[in-house]
């Protein structure tokens, strides 16, 4: 089975792609003002659901469409997005703020990213975590800041980092792999240093929510080693094997940067979304009835289920990007698992939903039927667990290539609502 997470199409994603999106942008949009005046339901004991959007920004996959715009077209391409996901009857935008060991607000711990100049380092002329923040919450729409905890690069060549970036700085936290580099997540150091990092925007910003995706050890990639033996050797000692130091490593970073997200605004919540499968069922009989090709557990060194039976984060968006009826993993088959999984933990289930798939000729058939997604939200309200649905990406919100998204908001959201808290 093909690993059907960002990692592919995201890098697949282009400036020509992000561009073509945007006369249907300009469509969607409506000023400031309209979208905040947009009913939101609120009388009462109102009903509340998740309904985001990922905002994402590695290599200009949903904003800015290019680098190198001014600050005004960037601006207006951001406020573009938020208008679009209030009229989709929205609640929330996910917006990628650190997409590669960078910033898309005045860090003092990482440079500007260079997807908003071209060049990474060069100060963009303006705020847009900030702005994001103040025009989302002006709309109505909650503001998660999205952040990637170890990658550094989408190549190995640290000269070609900014000459103050932290890895030039520190050659010794980074590792080559796959053509890409990230921090080792096997040293405290780097486990700190990434925890102050993002913990930085939490104290500067109104944000609703902290974010993580589905990268922790890096996917396993055919025929290459992740060369984390010095720091196994140096830290690994009283653990049974490799696997499990690893997923403690990462279970210390989940753990740890929970706890001081609460200690320095109670308010902030934290969300994970992890790759939809845990273990299949014939590795571990706890697991889900299916046959993926990665397993959280074994491949990502990521114990997502424990994350949430521990009660660490405060909700879990895994990605089930899969159609009704898939053979190795069926969303009609993982939505109960996860349901059972999240019942009685105190955390809430958002179901991740592949709208970037609807309508692209190269998916299977489910794919072409604009009503896929539509029956997708319709199977899911039947397990009382699931509070909402979270859509990749920001630019198909827009784009809506075969009117699925316009499918989910008629059958589905026909007000708005206020997200769960």
């Amino acid at each position: 089975m093909s690993r059907l997470t960002r990692r592919g199409f995201v890098t697949a994603a282009g400036a020509a792609g992000a561009l073509g999106a945007l006369s249907a942008l300009t469509a969607l949009t409506m000023t400031g003002e309209a979208a905040a005046a947009a009913p939101v339901v609120r009388r009462g004991r109102s009903p509340r659901e998740f309904r985001g959007a990922w905002l994402a920004t590695v290599t200009n996959r949903d904003w800015p469409s290019r680098p190198g715009l001014s600050a005004a077209e960037q601006r207006a391409e951001l406020l573009a997005h938020l208008d679009a996901a209030v009229r989709r009857r929205l609640n929330t935008v996910v917006f990628q703020v650190r997409p590669t060991a960078d910033a898309l607000w005045p860090s003092p711990y990482e440079p500007w990213s260079a997807y908003l100049t071209g060049v990474q380092g060069r100060n963009p002329g303006w705020d847009p975590l900030g702005t994001a923040v103040a025009e989302a919450h002006a709309r109505g729409l909650e503001l998660h800041a999205w952040f990637n905890p170890y990658r550094v690069a989408l190549h190995t060549d640290l000269q070609r980092l900014s000459a103050r970036h932290p890895a030039r700085r520190n050659p010794g936290w980074v590792l080559p792999y796959g053509g890409k580099l990230y921090y080792n997540p096997g040293l405290p150091e780097v486990r700190s240093y990434v925890q102050d990092a993002m913990l930085d925007a939490v104290e500067r910003y109104d944000i609703d929510a902290v974010h993580w995706d589905d990268y922790f050890y890096p996917y396993p990639v055919a025929g290459e080693v992740f060369g984390d033996d010095d720091a196994y050797a140096e830290y690994g000692g009283g653990f049974p094997n490799r696997a499990a130091w690893r997923r403690d490593n990462t279970d210390r970073l989940v753990r740890e940067t929970a706890a001081r997200i609460k200690s320095v605004r109670s308010s902030v919540r934290f969300g994970i979304s992890p790759f939809g499968v845990w273990r299949n069922a014939g590795t571990d009989p706890l697991g889900s009835d299916t046959r993926a090709g990665v397993e959280t557990y074994d491949d990502l060194y990521a114990d997502t289920r424990k994350w949430v039976r521990e009660g660490w984060i405060d909700y879990v968006v895994p990605q089930l990007y899969w159609h009704i009826g898939q053979t190795a993993a069926d969303y009609a088959k993982l939505v109960p698992w996860w349901d059972a999984v999240a019942r009685g933990s105190g955390v809430d289930l958002y179901i991740g939903e592949a709208l970037y798939k609807a309508g692209d000729p190269a998916q299977a058939d489910a794919w072409q039927d604009r009503d896929e997604l539509s029956r997708h939200l319709t199977l899911a309200g039947k397990y009382g667990s699931v509070r909402g649905h979270c859509f990749f990406a920001a630019k198909e919100v827009v784009a809506d290539r075969i009117g699925a998204m316009a499918a989910v908001v008629a059958d589905h959201y026909p007000t708005r609502v206020r997200a769960p808290r």
